[in-house]
């Protein structure tokens, strides 16, 4: 009796086993599809070429900033940093999704521009860049890459703005040159670049992750009224406030 008793343990013991085995199996392959889905979603392909030849700047972008491998790792690490300044990293119905962020190196005759997700970059500016050309190669390829993932209003934002936007993406990242411009700069909030770039640093003092709720009511249009809404504040009575608070 004894005996047919410590069967019958060890039978349903092994029962046992087989199911936990199989629960276990189960929640892995929920938890794989899981990040494979994510994956889908968030998949953004990225696509390098160098057209620069053996061009002084081309023979920089090679031999000291890495080349195409680390171009590719730049529009990667911009694009996930740039997510997480949106606060879209975990919310990616939030974005606008691009399916690919290409960029050119090429010789030509201006810095860097994007278009319709394809990146633009003369490699003669790196030519004549004295310095950390690799941190400033890095700084334009994140500016530009903002431009791929911010939302402009439908076409209403304005231009500075936006450029501001992708500057204080940037500057947020640390990749921002010793002639940036200091905290208290410029002539009008909507200067750009820089200068709006460091307003928006100012405004977010107010409210943490001001420019992530900005960028996202800039989705469907645009109205200075945005700053009311979000700061309780004029866009202008900020910007003199910002002025005062510097000295200027």
């Amino acid at each position: 009796q004894n005996s047919s008793h410590t069967k019958k343990k060890k039978e349903k013991k092994k029962t046992n086993s087989k199911s936990l085995e199989k629960m276990t199996c189960h929640k892995i392959f929920l938890v794989v599809s899981l990040i494979l889905a994510v994956s889908l979603v968030n998949a953004v392909e990225f696509s390098v070429v160098d057209n620069t030849g053996d061009s002084a700047g081309g023979r920089r972008f090679r031999d000291e900033i890495g080349g195409i491998s680390y171009a590719t790792e730049s529009l990667r690490a911009a694009t996930d940093f740039t997510w997480s300044v949106f606060q879209q990293t975990n919310n990616p119905s939030d974005r606008r999704n691009p399916p690919m962020i290409s960029m050119v190196m090429e010789n030509g005759d201006y810095v860097a521009y994007s278009s319709e997700d394809k990146i633009r970059f003369n490699a003669g500016y790196l030519a004549g860049v004295s310095g950390d050309v690799r941190k400033e190669f890095t700084g334009i390829v994140y500016h530009e890459v903002v431009h791929s993932l911010q939302w402009d209003g439908a076409g209403q934002a304005p231009r500075m703005l936006v450029e501001g936007i992708a500057d204080y993406v940037k500057l947020k990242a640390g990749y921002v040159s010793s002639d940036f411009v200091a905290p208290g700069g410029g002539d009008k909030w909507d200067q750009g670049y820089a200068v709006t770039a460091r307003f928006l640093e100012y405004c977010s003092d107010f409210r943490s992750g001001f420019v992530a709720e900005l960028n996202k009511k800039m989705r469907g249009g645009y109205t200075d009224g945005f700053f009311v809404e979000l700061l309780g504040k004029d866009v202008n009575q900020l910007w003199r406030e910002y002025k005062a608070n510097y000295g200027q």
